[in-house]
């Protein structure tokens, strides 16, 4: 039975990899990591891995061949779990846009720089019920600093998009200046913007695909790292230990379980 999960890219595990390897270490999911700056093919040697996460790790890495593995993979079963940043889906150096991992993720990816950086609200919103959501308190979302633009394929579902939000501050009495005045409180106007895939899943073959756009790590992850009102410690051998949110530690186990063909109901 699959059972590993072969997790590629976010720098080292002394760095951004340790967010989502402490995840996946306190969620009991076995994975073998490779930092961004180096080749898969050590690890494909061993047996066909239930899932593949490739988080800021660049195409450039990958060969023909093992491109050809991944799909061959996916299309037997195996998950598929892209993660924004700067080196994934096109970014500043992702490159997947023309790879042959194109035609498997659930997303269309643009020809060109898609990173969004969000210096104002950036909320998630719930489009649509589905396991890996249930019992998450979205009502009360967090918020991100930024995602890479993309669109949803066909047949895929949109259960999260980023939703933007413009800020005005302003002083109780409709001015513009909220200091022309002394011991005035500042009010803000808040105008609901335009919104963004996030979280898209979807199939190719017998194999489950998702795509987050967004970054597991900082910066991008914003304040959704520490969503949840409990804090989680958490470490993976040979990475550095993180303390986290709750909520945050919930999302992304489920998210895994789900894309590897696992159970996605609440730990």
């Amino acid at each position: 039975m699959k059972n590993r999960i072969l997790y590629a890219g976010d720098s080292d595990l002394g760095g951004a990899a340790a967010y989502l390897a402490g995840v996946l270490t306190h969620a009991g999911l076995l994975f073998d990591h490779v930092g961004s700056e180096f080749p898969l093919g050590p690890l494909l040697e061993r047996a066909e891995p239930a899932l593949y996460i490739l988080s800021d790790y660049p195409a450039g890495n990958l060969t023909d061949a093992e491109f050809r593995r991944i799909v061959r993979d996916v299309e037997r079963g195996s998950g598929l779990l892209m993660i924004g940043g700067w080196d994934s889906f096109h970014g500043a150096a992702g490159d997947y846009h023309d790879s042959p991992l194109a035609k498997v993720l659930p997303v269309r990816m643009q020809a060109s720089d898609d990173r969004v950086n969000a210096p104002q609200p950036c909320l998630l919103e719930k489009r649509i019920d589905h396991p890996i959501l249930d019992g998450l308190p979205l009502a009360h979302p967090p918020g991100i600093g930024g995602y890479n633009l993309v669109r949803p394929r066909p047949g895929a579902e949109v259960l999260l998009s980023a939703r933007h939000f413009a800020v005005e501050a302003g002083a109780p009495d409709g001015s513009k200046d909220p200091t022309r005045e002394e011991r005035l409180d500042t009010e803000y106007a808040f105008t609901r913007g335009e919104w963004a895939p996030l979280l898209v899943v979807g199939s190719h073959g017998h194999g489950r695909t998702a795509a987050f756009t967004s970054d597991v790590a900082p910066h991008w992850v914003g304040g959704l790292v520490d969503w949840g009102p409990e804090r989680i410690r958490a470490q993976a051998p040979g990475a550095e230990e993180i303390e986290v949110g709750s909520h945050y530690v919930e999302f992304f186990t489920r998210l895994v379980r789900w894309t590897m063909g696992q159970d996605a109901a609440p730990s």
